[in-house]
């Protein structure tokens, strides 16, 4: 169930920090690669984000945008962006249709209780949009490199 390595990257159109908006489409002929987590300034979400950041100049080698989503406000995003110098857009999916498309809005279990939130997810997404690499379930150390190494492969 959920999206599929060849399968067709859902387009959207979101908010994004700085009064802007992102939009797939805007992307085409360059490979994204599309990270959600649960939520800014977070200990983990914090970590993938700076690891995303000091990875940059390597992912622009390769061609490869790099766009952060999360369920948090443009306000939100605004202030994580400015505290850790992120170079990249973060939009926000306050309502969470992108994040259901995208099949990262799932149930979670902290203590015994359930909740729902993001799975950690990043998707790389060709010129073409097409997905052509994906990861569920992201363990925050490495995963910018890994990602870096498949967005460098697409070349």
């Amino acid at each position: 169930m959920g999206l599929e390595v060849g399968d067709k990257a859902p387009d959207f159109s979101l908010p994004a920090d700085g009064g802007g908006k992102v939009a797939l489409k805007n992307f085409k002929g360059k490979a994204v690669v599309l990270y959600f987590y649960p939520k800014d300034d977070t200990s983990g979400c914090t970590a993938e984000a700076c690891a995303f950041r000091d990875a940059l100049p390597d992912f622009g080698k390769a061609k490869a945008a790099v766009i952060g989503i999360s369920r948090d406000s443009v306000a939100s995003h605004d202030k994580f962006k400015a505290k850790y110098e992120l170079p990249f857009p973060l939009a926000s999916d306050e309502d969470g249709k992108v994040c259901q498309a995208y099949g990262v809005w799932v149930e979670k279990s902290m203590y015994g209780r359930k909740y729902m939130s993001i799975e950690r997810s990043t998707f790389l997404i060709d010129g073409k949009g097409v997905i052509s690499k994906l990861w569920r379930k992201v363990k925050v150390p490495g995963h910018a490199e890994e990602v870096r190494e498949a967005a460098e492969a697409l070349k």
